[in-house]
């Protein structure tokens, strides 16, 4: 017999990629017990601070005894879904958005993949800026496509600069990146600015990839961006949703991406090939949510915004930390120590049972920074959490 086992060979691209974030945090915490009167605060992975509403669980309930929910749907999505997420963008983004340009898909991360193996290939290179969302980074990394980093500006609030970006392309550019609001920064970036990066993307003939995993949470009633109104929208954006915040639908798996009908055909090759298509369950979670759970989600959205409010009123009154941006599900933050984020966020944890991820998980440069993810926190939690960041300066 042979002695110990060995590994398998893998994929020189695959073997460079960092171990998922998450999973490197949570096991800075695994088999610890915490006291009941200095528990563990988790701040560190994007999840709904609660569960989905009753009428949702009722309605799985339901729908989990129908002999249909446990067989393939379409490719692409159930028809029915398609089509009330298009009447959904076209009311949020006011402007026609048809049905058959909208796909749904097992997740955002799933419409993202897709996505960019059908853009970009070994060799060829997109624009991301920095810090990015680290599956981003990974699935990019797995494909051989080079990552052009856009600064990191905190006096800017996060938001990327379009001169620096003209300046990166070349002929083996593919597709310009943006997270808007963003993860992990929270920043949200103007229409005016999504509007150059449009124009500059369209006069290069590039892919404008725009996850808007987090739309739900933007303060303002008034549209994003006015893109789709550009009746050539088509050619140039690629956008990207999830479902799983919205509905709290995290383990269900639901996304879409919305593109032209052309691009959605070569997405759809993919799809077949990796999942078949997105959780029947979720899907069917998915649709209920869109036409029966606007209020709930808006109280919802009222309640993060609160929560926000007063994350945002605590850093004023907390010294040594800097919040550099904040928005949707996510506060971005400057640590005052001298060592790496790394170290600051593995101290908090042991030392203070709390939570966050360093920002070198996010990309270079990003050492002095932690993400904290406040929609994780309760409200009755922010002045605990304020607490604890202060009495990490000792």
């Amino acid at each position: 017999m042979a002695g110990a086992e060995e590994g398998l060979a893998v994929t020189p691209w695959l073997k460079a990629v960092e171990a998922p974030a998450i999973a490197v945090a949570r096991a800075w915490v695994a088999g610890r017990q915490f006291p009941s009167d200095h528990p563990l605060i988790d701040l560190a992975q994007a999840v709904p601070g609660h569960p989905p509403p009753a009428a949702l669980l009722d309605h799985l309930a339901e729908a989990v005894r129908d002999p249909a929910s446990h067989r393939y749907t379409e490719i692409l999505g159930l028809p029915r879904l398609r089509e009330v997420h298009a009447n959904h963008l076209s009311t949020v983004y006011r402007a026609p958005i048809a049905a058959d340009r909208v796909g749904i898909t097992a997740g955002c991360n799933q419409a993202f993949c897709a996505a960019l193996q059908a853009l970009a290939a070994a060799g060829d290179n997109v624009l991301l800026p920095t810090p990015w969302y680290f599956n981003h980074k990974m699935w990019l990394d797995m494909l051989g496509v080079e990552v052009r980093p856009l600064s990191f500006r905190p006096d800017a609030g996060g938001v990327p600069d379009v001169a620096e970006a003209a300046a990166k392309i070349d002929s083996r550019t593919r597709a310009i990146i943006l997270v808007t609001p963003n993860n992990p920064t929270g920043a949200i970036y103007p229409p005016a600015v999504l509007e150059a990066f449009y124009a500059l993307a369209q006069r290069h003939r590039l892919a404008l990839v725009l996850d808007e995993t987090y739309k739900d949470y933007l303060p303002s009633a008034e549209p994003a961006h006015r893109l789709f109104e550009d009746p050539a929208w088509g050619g140039t954006v690629v956008q990207l949703y999830s479902f799983s915040k919205v509905f709290a639908l995290t383990g269900h798996r639901v996304g879409s991406i919305t593109a032209s009908t052309t691009f959605l055909a070569e997405v759809e090759k993919i799809l077949d090939c990796v999942a078949i298509c997105a959780p029947n369950l979720g899907q069917r979670a998915a649709l209920f949510g869109l036409e029966h759970l606007g209020p709930w989600v808006a109280g919802n959205t009222a309640d993060l915004a609160a929560r926000a409010d007063a994350f945002r009123s605590g850093f004023q009154g907390l010294s040594g930390w800097r919040l550099i941006s904040l928005g949707a599900y996510f506060a971005y933050l400057q640590h005052p120590f001298p060592e790496a984020g790394l170290s600051v966020a593995k101290r908090l944890a042991d030392q203070h049972n709390m939570l966050l991820l360093p920002g070198s998980f996010f990309g270079v440069g990003q050492d002095p920074f932690l993400r904290l993810a406040f929609a994780n926190a309760t409200q009755d939690q922010v002045p605990e959490v304020m607490r604890r960041l202060g009495a990490s300066l000792g």
